[in-house]
């Protein structure tokens, strides 16, 4: 069994199909590229063969490459990198030529790419080598390269390619975005070249019709200029400034991958294709072998699947999917709910205590459906049988036939464990409860259950229909088949699932909450708070710290301050940050819901600027710190948490914890995570840094003892916590 296998017909014509076993998406390994390799030879030299097609045996055509690949060639070294890049443009250089005269560039033979499906990632860029791209009329489908997305960019010729076919300015969505986009508009961008109700039939009459000038590529012909301008053009030499200048000013200079790509344009541009190719290789090597690139594809590619596809998932569970959930609330929160469930096909029943609250929630939906029908994003008909799916009511016995409720309601345990009755005296004996909480402890508010193993948290983000993550939470009762439940409905919804176990704040809000605080208590120390939301961005994280509680709303930091105090007790830590939350509660600065906060905003709710009136209550230092000290100050205190989120056995598996950071708050997602930042740094380092942050800073800083431990050993957290070495 081979990853691709050709055919030869009476007509002249090569099919090489690539048909990966035992895998639903076809994915790229060396073996299959050399296996590709001897056919593209073989059919080169048979004179029999007029021309080549290659296609997919599966419903698409290809997921991209094999990126465990990838992670093996790194073992090797950046010379094994290079040479295994270079392979690759080796065997799509030769589809591309085709067996061209090098002089005269005639005698090749044509060569189309048919895809059926998706095409993403390698999956376009051997099309991109081919002569002509068919697509199937497939509007699921999606066409691009979404390398920059996981930390990498379209190394194998993608890069080049796309430049010089479409110009620097119409490729960068698609090259510095990882825009994907359906075959209609692949072609309308000029990334592909038809769209067929028959790909393979067109395909096969444009191979057999392909003339010598049909299967140059313009780069390959006397006189090609690249469209747009090349860099010292007077048109092209704006192109690549202002791409440099988009570039820093949206990666602040931490994600390689960007400032990889552009280089390799760039250089490219300014040299023959071939030495184009080579560049290409070598920045692409520069990547893979920085550790920001391992960490983003091991959180958000290998990772990220791995929890998607039921990694933490208990085993020995049935089939738990969703036929009909409660969703009780219909606020916000609840709407957001209502709205992912009946998406995904899940029937819905959205309560509230009156039925215009309930029905104003499933209006939600309805604009959310309405501005997808304008957009043409979704049908009239789908839309309609979206909102068809949804039962606005105020009724418990409506909730007859749920097999899974979602509790939304406010954050109050009374109203909660009220509610929790109710339900319970209406749902049948198998419905698992779960609560939408971002604070409460789950296994208190299960007292309020008569059945607590049924009983289980799951904290979504806001807004739902945007935010990918979801944090189950088990309490100290709940059981297999609640966890089975809460899974296989976040599966449902698609989002990306972490299983944590019950602890005040559970794993998101733990570790966000000092990273708020922190930047709050520099601006009471009187660091300027342009150099805290400045140090934030330039180190990676979407939001400084002063933007975020002014989004989150000050008066609930306020809130969960005093709630905090009253829970711990004497164990509560220094007041310096509510000091501050309560004089801008107290001034009514409570965010930007306020138009007030750390920020100014205008009537219309547009942030302005960092606030005169905080700067006057709490005036700059005449020394500031230096920005590394601010943006360690702001990283550690959040992966302290992590760490010891997971010594307190909050976090259970480390792949949770890093995936769970960059999904849920956006912690510096070119680090691949806190654990995998902590791992970069190295345990030593890291655990000296902690007693110099302390001896500064104060004792939120002190080493957690897995990680004075790890440091003592020379361990890092993959090293030891990684899921094969737990089994090993």
């Amino acid at each position: 069994m081979t990853d691709f296998t050709m055919t030869k017909d009476a007509d002249g014509i090569a099919t090489i199909t690539w048909d990966v076993p035992e895998k639903s998406m076809n994915v790229l390994s060396f073996e299959g590229l050399q296996t590709l390799n001897d056919l593209v030879d073989d059919a080169l030299a048979d004179e029999a063969v007029k021309g080549i097609i290659i296609t997919s045996g599966k419903a698409d055509f290809a997921a991209g490459m094999d990126l465990n690949v990838l992670a093996t060639l790194k073992e090797a070294g950046a010379e094994a990198v290079f040479d295994g890049i270079m392979k690759m443009h080796g065997v799509l250089r030769k589809i591309e030529r085709a067996g061209m005269d090098a002089k005269t560039n005639k005698g090749g033979k044509p060569v189309a790419a048919v895809l059926p499906g998706t095409a993403l990632g390698i999956g376009l860029e051997i099309p991109l080598a081919c002569h002509r791209v068919f697509a199937a009329d497939n509007p699921k489908a999606k066409i691009g390269l979404p390398e920059i997305l996981v930390g990498i960019f379209p190394g194998a010729g993608g890069t080049t390619r796309v430049a010089r076919k479409m110009g620097a300015m119409a490729a960068s969505p698609f090259l510095l975005e990882g825009k994907l986009s359906d075959p209609a508009k692949a072609k309308a961008a000029g990334l592909i070249d038809e769209v067929s109700a028959d790909p393979m039939a067109d395909a096969r009459a444009w191979v057999l019709s392909a003339g010598d000038a049909d299967i140059l590529k313009p780069w390959d012909a006397k006189g090609y200029k690249m469209p747009g301008g090349a860099p010292y053009h007077p048109a092209g030499f704006m192109t690549f400034v202002g791409a440099s200048a988009m570039v820093n000013g949206k990666t602040k200079g931490v994600y390689p991958a960007a400032k990889a790509l552009l280089s390799a344009v760039y250089e490219g541009a300014l040299v023959p294709f071939d030495t184009a190719l080579k560049i290409e290789a070598r920045w692409f090597t520069s990547v893979i072998m920085n550790p920001s690139s391992s960490a983003m594809i091991r959180s958000l590619f290998i990772n990220k699947q791995a929890l998607e596809k039921g990694a933490v998932r208990p085993a020995d569970v049935d089939d738990q999917r969703v036929k009909k959930v409660g969703v009780l609330g219909a606020g916000m929160m609840g709407a957001g709910i209502a709205l992912v469930s009946a998406q995904a096909g899940i029937d819905v029943v959205l309560l509230d205590r009156d039925q215009a609250a309930a029905d104003k929630g499933k209006a939600y939906s309805a604009d959310y459906a309405a501005k997808g029908v304008s957009r043409r994003k979704i049908t009239q008909d789908k839309a309609d049988a979206m909102l068809a799916r949804i039962t606005a009511t105020t009724d418990y016995n409506d909730l007859a036939g749920c097999d899974l409720i979602v509790e939304a309601v406010f954050e109050d345990p009374k109203i909660k464990a009220d509610v929790t009755a109710q339900v319970e005296a209406v749902i049948g004996e198998d419905c698992i409860f779960a609560t939408n909480t971002s604070t409460l402890p789950i296994s208190d508010l299960a007292k309020a259950s008569k059945r607590p193993e049924q009983f289980i948290g799951i904290h979504f983000f806001s807004p739902v229909e945007k935010m990918m993550l979801v944090e189950i939470i088990k309490g100290k009762e709940t059981g297999d088949r609640a966890v089975a439940k809460a899974l296989d409905f976040v599966r449902q919804i698609r989002k990306t699932p972490i299983v944590v176990n019950d602890a005040r704040f559970f794993y998101a809000n733990r570790c966000i909450i000092p990273y708020i605080n922190e930047g709050i208590r520099m601006v009471k120390e009187g660091v300027a708070p342009a150099l805290i939301e400045n140090a934030a961005k330039m180190v990676g994280m979407p939001l400084g710290p002063l933007q975020l509680v002014d989004e989150t709303s000050i008066d609930l930091g306020a809130k969960i301050a005093r709630a905090t105090k009253a829970a711990m007790g004497d164990a509560y830590p220094d007041g310096a940050v509510d000091e501050v939350i309560f004089w801008m509660e107290g001034e009514g600065r409570l965010g930007r819901k306020a138009k007030a906060g750390f920020y100014d905003y205008d009537d219309k709710g547009k942030r302005q600027g960092l606030s005169s009136v905080v700067a006057a209550q709490y005036p700059q230092a005449e020394d500031q710190p230096d920005l590394i000290d601010v943006q360690h100050r702001l990283l550690f205190v959040q992966s302290l948490e992590a760490v010891r989120a997971l010594e307190d056995g909050v976090l259970m598996d480390i792949r949770e914890g890093d995936v769970g950071a960059i999904l849920g708050w956006g912690f510096a997602p070119w680090s691949g995570g806190p654990l995998s930042w902590l791992d970069m740094l190295g345990s030593e380092y890291a655990a000296e840094r902690c007693d110099q942050l302390v001896e500064t800073y104060g004792d939120r800083f002190a080493c957690p003892d897995l990680l004075r431990e790890m440091a003592a050993k020379g361990q890092s957290f993959y090293g030891r916590f990684a899921p094969e070495k737990s089994a090993a």
